[in-house]
């Protein structure tokens, strides 16, 4: 029985949860007292040197002493994530798989800028994240993302970065930053991902003893310490004994948060197909197999008559017969053809449908004692893509079924999962073979950094050369490029070639495809962005604020982005007056971006009534044209939202 407040409420308290809900990272603690014991009394309270820090574009400063979670550069880590970009992803067709009905997504470029990027069209969509960023072992590489310097003066200073802009570096015991570089890279980058899943979505990220720590609490700010699930303990490998120092450590960890516990739904293991094997009756209820209902367990004693009148009340030693459920239950399920009597040549047997439970409850602890229970080790996720490749060609990649596991706790057909440190593309592989046992549709987006690795090979110890070695040779047969992304991309593309030679009778609506896009400069001259910069008569002489290498689908995905659509929503080309118009998301969006757009072109699309309309800024054939645009949508489609470039 709770006691009345008996006074109004504390409206300090209200805002207080309001603030912490939107920004978790605000909230931190403090002494309101002291008891006489001396033990103080704590009370919540909302840091307001990083609310600020959230709501303003320059570095705050604040000095303030207080129980935090604090490393340098942290506040420059917020203000990174916040940080507008002005960059886009660009299609590219002939590196995709089914590029026009694949739901799946391969984007190449740093994390960072892409989930910024996606930050308006998949708000609140994703119900699963699953990451595997960089160890800091002292030999893994980092993003370095610059706080202080200009690109000019860091590539002077660093020389880190590739020929598209991506920092990649060692992040070495020996650096004085080793702790504070791998945090700033992690923060802003979590930060944006949060956003990014559903109310009862969730989070797993891998990690080992290094950081595991210092992961707890950033992701405490970011996520907020009440929406921590789990921390699971997964045996990554056996033995190793040999080469370890004092204790062989043969696990790693995964941190698992939700986005909102109080939304978030029960995590149950997915069933092998061996055990579904025996649950091989169905109701309109559920599946089940006949089970004897008859149980030394049970421990419930009471009569049962038989449809001859035998009653089952004793066994032939004079022992009460122990029944499974109570006697109450027993008769709810006769009257609704949940108990059956089996006639026997001695007597009677008493079955009750044992129904398919919804699921195993996971244990926190992953072994790895037999194939079918196993959670994976890394050896069998190298095992996983050399028999693609023939060759070691990836440094300990996750297992196939290890993320097939964690899939199974909850990504439903029709959803989301982004793996955003997506490496070899094992996520691709998992969903893929999740969608073939279950029949489901489920999807990926998968993000990864070019990584070069050519300059991998230069900074790799020669004992460890060998498989970036082979991953060169495999790329240098298929005459691509020498970047990790082109090896995941063919790993994916081989996997998926392997399900559907392998399951022919099974495949016909399974998605084996992905859209590749990747990361680039904005598709807008810079005086889009900046025409004060540019004098009158420049100005003039722009025909166009388009880069001139840009195609019209180009302008197309960077139209989707800024308007929230789906970058895997279906894409038709169709055509109005001999000019090239897209159709995305059945009517949804119509795009023209073609020259010398007339007033019949226009009333043609303004007819379709999509919900937007999108076109080119110097599209217009003349001036009567742009002084009828208006004009033509108010009368056929007043309520099309008009997007001009």
């Amino acid at each position: 029985m709770e006691k009345l407040k008996m006074h109004s409420i504390n409206k300090v308290d209200v805002n207080i949860k309001k603030i912490a809900e939107l920004f978790p990272n605000t909230l931190t603690e403090v002494i309101k007292e002291y008891r006489e014991d001396g033990s103080p009394i704590i009370e919540y309270a909302i840091d307001f040197d990083m609310l600020k820090q959230e709501l303003s574009d320059v570095l705050v400063e604040g000095s303030d002493e207080r129980y935090q979670f604090t490393w340098p550069d942290k506040k420059m880590s917020v203000l990174l994530a916040n940080a507008p970009i002005a960059k886009t992803l660009r299609p590219y067709r002939e590196e995709s798989v089914d590029f026009d009905n694949t739901e799946n997504l391969y984007i190449e470029g740093d994390n960072l800028d892409v989930l910024k990027l996606l930050q308006e069209t998949y708000l609140g969509k994703v119900k699963m994240i699953y990451i595997d960023p960089p160890y800091n072992t002292g030999n893994d590489y980092i993003y370095q993302d610059d706080f202080s310097q200009n690109k000019s003066d860091y590539l002077g200073s660093s020389g880190q970065f590739d020929e598209y802009g991506n920092r990649l570096v060692q992040n070495t015991e020996s650096n004085g930053r080793f702790h504070t570089d791998w945090l700033n890279m992690i923060y802003p980058r979590l930060k944006l991902g949060k956003d990014l899943l559903t109310d009862d979505g969730v989070i797993f990220i891998s990690i080992d003893d290094s950081e595991i720590e210092n992961l707890r609490k950033v992701c405490n700010e970011i996520f907020g310490h009440h929406n921590f699930v789990a921390e699971l303990v997964w045996q990554s490998k056996k033995g190793g004994g040999n080469d370890s120092n004092y204790i062989a450590v043969e696990h790693e960890y995964i941190v698992v948060y939700a986005r909102n516990k109080n939304s978030l739904k029960d995590f149950y293991e997915m069933y092998s197909e061996e055990y579904l094997k025996r649950y091989k009756d169905e109701d309109e209820i559920s599946k089940f197999y006949w089970d004897t209902f008859k149980r030394k367990s049970g421990k419930q004693y009471y009569p049962i008559t038989c449809p001859d009148g035998t009653v089952l009340q004793y066994d032939d030693d004079g022992n009460q017969i122990s029944w499974l459920r109570s006697e109450k239950r027993f008769l709810s399920d006769l009257e609704i053809g949940d108990i059956r009597f089996v006639k026997t040549d001695k007597s009677w047997s008493v079955q009750f449908k044992q129904r398919l439970p919804k699921g195993k409850k996971p244990r926190s602890i992953f072994t790895t004692e037999t194939v079918i229970d196993d959670k994976g080790t890394t050896s069998e996720g190298s095992d996983d893509v050399y028999n693609l490749f023939k060759k070691d060609v990836f440094s300990n990649p996750k297992p196939v079924s290890l993320i097939k596991f964690l899939i199974g706790f909850g990504l439903q057909s029709g959803e989301y999962i982004l793996d955003f440190f997506s490496g070899s593309g094992t996520i691709a592989q998992a969903v893929m073979e999740c969608n073939l046992e279950d029949n489901g549709n489920r999807h990926f987006i998968a993000v990864q950094i070019q990584e070069d690795l050519d300059k991998m090979l230069e900074k790799t110890p020669a004992n460890k050369k060998l498989i970036i070695e082979n991953a060169i040779s495999v790329l240098d047969s298929l005459d691509k490029k020498h970047y990790i992304t082109e090896l995941a991309k063919e790993r994916i593309m081989r996997a998926g070639k392997n399900i559907k030679e392998g399951s022919e009778d099974r495949v016909q609506d399974l998605d084996l495809g992905f859209r590749v896009l990747k990361l680039d400069s904005t598709n807008m001259q810079d005086v889009y962005y900046t025409p004060s910069e540019f004098r009158q008569g420049d100005l003039f002489t722009l025909e166009e604020n388009i880069k001139p290498d840009r195609t019209p689908e180009d302008l197309l995905f960077q139209v989707m982005l800024d308007l929230g659509v789906l970058l895997s929503s279906q894409i038709e080309e169709t055509s109005i007056k001999d000019k090239k118009v897209f159709d995305v998301a059945n009517g949804y969006l119509l795009a023209c971006f073609d020259t010398d757009i007339t007033s019949e072109v226009i009333s043609e699309i303004a007819k379709k009534q999509p919900y937007y309309a999108a076109f080119r800024d110097s599209s217009m054939a003349n001036d009567s044209v742009a002084t009828n645009f208006e004009q033509i949508f108010e009368t056929y489609s007043p309520t099309t939202i008009r997007k001009v470039l």
